[in-house]
């Protein structure tokens, strides 16, 4: 994608990512099925917000992609670690724990050929074929069921996933259904911590995800970005947007 590599931000649909329409509604259907009933997220209560995140690596010279099996966890079956370093405003230096990608789903096609074409672009970018990629596969989803509930994300603010050079995040959307909001918005690094509509914020793009497969891709050092509340729409029942999110980094040895 020449957006990524020229301005540090790009968009795509399923078009871009070679998928015709109807060719993966099965294994869309099945993610969607996991989406609706993800946990609801332990270190944030009362948010609407609903996730799952497991951690796979992938070997290029091999063109290896491997799931790294979670911690045993008496009430989530297994967890995995994660962070968001520094940059994390709502969560700082703090180690959290949340509850896997189900087994059956990380042999989905849709969400394997998804997560190989993020990497395909990494590839593209950045010159590390000679490096294992670490991968954070995250399902989220922002929920409500009733007029005058919000559904949050975090954090809620434009922010940056670790600022490294190597670094990437992916976003694809999943569904979305019976909501207003949820805007993405695309700004400078120095706008990471405020508010879209802080009259200092330096905004590159804004934007809203409607399609299934819908998304951007974001090479975090060069830009902040920000996903907006999700609230009920005009229709009965509840609301949701679901979406997978894909960060990728070269494996950084701890010895």
């Amino acid at each position: 994608m020449e957006g990524l590599r020229v301005r540090g931000f790009a968009r795509y649909g399923a078009a871009q990512l070679g998928i015709s329409a109807g060719s993966a509604l099965r294994d869309l259907a099945r993610i969607r099925e996991v989406s609706a009933a993800l946990p609801p997220d332990p270190y944030a209560p009362g948010t609407n917000r609903f996730r799952r995140y497991s951690h796979a690596v992938y070997l290029p010279w091999k063109d290896e992609l491997s799931w790294i099996p979670g911690t045993p966890h008496p009430v989530h079956g297994t967890v995995t670690d994660f962070s968001q370093g520094e940059d994390d405003p709502e969560h700082p230096q703090k180690r959290r724990v949340l509850p896997d990608i189900p087994e059956a789903l990380r042999g989905n096609a849709l969400l394997l050929r998804l997560l190989r074409w993020d990497i395909e672009q990494v590839l593209l970018v950045k010159n590390l074929g000679n490096r294992p990629l670490w991968a954070g596969v995250h399902l989220i989803r922002l929920g409500v069921e009733r007029p005058g509930q919000d559904a949050v994300s975090s954090p809620n603010c434009l922010h940056q996933d670790g600022g490294s050079a190597s670094t990437f995040t992916f976003a694809h959307l999943i569904s979305r259904t019976n909501v207003t909001g949820g805007q993405n918005v695309i700004a400078t690094p120095g706008s990471a911590g405020l508010q879209p509509e802080d009259p200092w914020t330096d905004i590159h793009a804004a934007f809203t995800l409607t399609d299934p497969l819908d998304g951007y891709a974001v090479h975090d050092h060069r830009v902040s970005h920000y996903v907006g509340p999700v609230r009920a729409g005009s229709e009965p029942g509840p609301g949701e947007r679901s979406i997978l999110i894909v960060g990728l980094a070269p494996y950084i040895p701890q010895l």
